[in-house]
Parts: C-alpha cells; sequence; structure tokens
C-alpha cells in the first residue's frame, strides 16, 4: 500500500454519523489519531495544513495526526466520521513515507464501506461534538475494546475498510519511483529516529549512520523536512509523549524515559512549551474531557 509495500497497522478508535449545525465551531484541535470525513449533506469548513477546504457532500476529508486544525459550520451539515491511529512497522508514521491528498470525490464504494464500518462497529461512536473532546475516556475504552475483541472476522475487515478509505488519499503523483541515494537515506534515518527515540540522539550519529557530513546531513535533512534534526526528534518525542499519556496508565516518568527524556523538569518544561501545558494537565483534561 505505502512506499516499497511497507505495511501498515489501522487501530480504530471511532466511527460514527453526525448531524452538526452551527454549534460545530472549534479552533486549534489536534488529535494523536487520523480523522476521515465522509459529508452526505450541507456545508461546512476545515482547516488545516495552511489549507481551508469546503466540506461538500459527496467529498471524502482526510486530517493526518497530529495536524492543528479547526473546523466551522455556518448552517448545517451531516457526515460520516472515523478516527483511528496509524504506525508502520518501523515505528513511524504513514505521513512520514507517503504523500496524500486530504479531498477527494467519494464513489459509490466508498459511501458503502463508511456504512458498513458503522454498521459492523455499531457502539464506536462519540458522544461530545467536539473535536477535542475525542480525546478522552471513551477513546481509549473503544480502543481496547476494538484491539480484544473476540470476533476476529470483524476486526480485519475493519482493517480492511479503513486501509481501502484511507489508500483513496495517496497522491501518487508526487512520488518518484527513481529515487536517488540522498532520499533513500534520509528515509532510512527517519525509521532510525523513530527506532531509537528512546535513545540519546544527536546529529554526529544520525550523520554517520547516513555517512554524512553533520554540516551536510544537517542543511538537506531541513531541506527535505523543513526542519533541523534535532527539532524534529524533539517534535516526535512530544507526539509520542501525547500518544501515551493518552493510551497508558504509565507515570510521567517512565513516559520521559521511553520518550528519550532522561530527565522529567527538561521533558515537563519542553512538553509545555509545545503544548502549552505540563503533561500531568495535558493527561487529566483529555481524560476527563
Amino acid at each position: 500500500m505505502f512506499k516499497e509495500g511497507t505495511p501498515v497497522k489501522l487501530d480504530l478508535l471511532h466511527i460514527g454519523y453526525a448531524k452538526l449545525d452551527k454549534k460545530w465551531n472549534y479552533n486549534n484541535v489536534i488529535s494523536p489519531f487520523t480523522r476521515l470525513f465522509y459529508v452526505t449533506t450541507g456545508e461546512a469548513i476545515a482547516y488545516h495544513s495552511s489549507q481551508e477546504f469546503n466540506l461538500r457532500p459527496g467529498y471524502m476529508y482526510l486530517i493526518p495526526s497530529y495536524t492543528y486544525n479547526r473546523y466551522k459550520c455556518d448552517k448545517y451539515h451531516e457526515q460520516y466520521y472515523t478516527g483511528f491511529f496509524e504506525q508502520t512497522t518501523e515505528g513511524l508514521s504513514i505521513y512520514n513515507l507517503q504523500s496524500f491528498k486530504y479531498q477527494v470525490k467519494a464513489s459509490l464504494t466508498d459511501a458503502q464501506l463508511f456504512k458498513r464500518l458503522l454498521d459492523i462497529n455499531p457502539d464506536m461512536a462519540v458522544t461530545n461534538s467536539d473535536p477535542k473532546g475525542h480525546v478522552n475516556k471513551p477513546l481509549l475504552y473503544n480502543l481496547n475494546k476494538q484491539n480484544k475483541t473476540n470476533d476476529q472476522g470483524k476486526y480485519l475487515e475493519t482493517q480492511g475498510i479503513l486501509s481501502i478509505l484511507l489508500s483513496r488519499f495517496i497522491d501518487n503523483s508526487s512520488y518518484n519511483k527513481e529515487k536517488n541515494s540522498t532520499k533513500t537515506k534520509l528515509e532510512k534515518v527517519l525509521i532510525y529516529i523513530a527506532e531509537h527515540l528512546h535513545e540519546e540522539l544527536s546529529v554526529q550519529n544520525l550523520a554517520n549512520y547516513c555517512h554524512f557530513s553533520p554540516d551536510h546531513f544537517s542543511r538537506i535533512f531541513n531541506q527535505s523536512f523543513g526542519m533541523r534534526p534535532l527539532k524534529y526528534i524533539q517534535t516526535k518525542r512530544i507526539e509520542r509523549a501525547q500518544l501515551l499519556l493518552l493510551t497508558t496508565n504509565n507515570s510521567l516518568q517512565e513516559i520521559a524515559g521511553k520518550t528519550g527524556f532522561h530527565n522529567i523538569s527538561y521533558f515537563s518544561r519542553l512538553f509545555k512549551k509545545t503544548t502549552g501545558k505540563t503533561p500531568g494537565k495535558f493527561r487529566k483534561e483529555q481524560l476527563n474531557t
């Protein structure tokens, strides 16, 4: 499905059908999971990735994980929605490895797949239309319920449907099949970072891994990913910390260790600088929404 056949795991969090009005107006939404919408009636607006999207009937919309976004509905609209965690076997986000479109025309099959996904997962709707409220105990409960289900047929079908729907957004036009050596090395270093995020990582050892000088590595990394290597590592550590805060009962000390922060005070300061909240406050607010 993805570059070089990279396997991906998708864990369903919620699926439902919503009728929304002008109360559906939220700013500064960020979720550690992917969202998909299929609009059936009415219109609304979504903003993310420096773009504005007019949500129209007959279209599907993708909002990647960890993407700041906002929503606005002036009158009324209805949509199927689903949210799911995604991860490749290398521990990377699929958005590190593949380019995606964010709006596609829905086919009859797409509409049937959303309906089928809801039919086989009837108790996984969210009860709060506030997108920020989706990251809460019911969400974690849904994830555990989905993973522990005894009906392996439904579990596999759910995986298949999510994979098909997500595949509709892949942007094949941006993929150069004749990858050069530098691009291949940079993709491998992302996997290396994901696998060693809990360890000490420096520009020097990453450059050595790619057989580049530190200055050259830092420059081409910035050109490719829009940030310096150490900033990228910090970003991924905070993202993983958010995920662990919401989906595990690990202590703050344990989460700091698992994300490469061996000083819990520094972890807390950087987390607050990035998210606007301390790790403890972030967990408490999200799980009690």
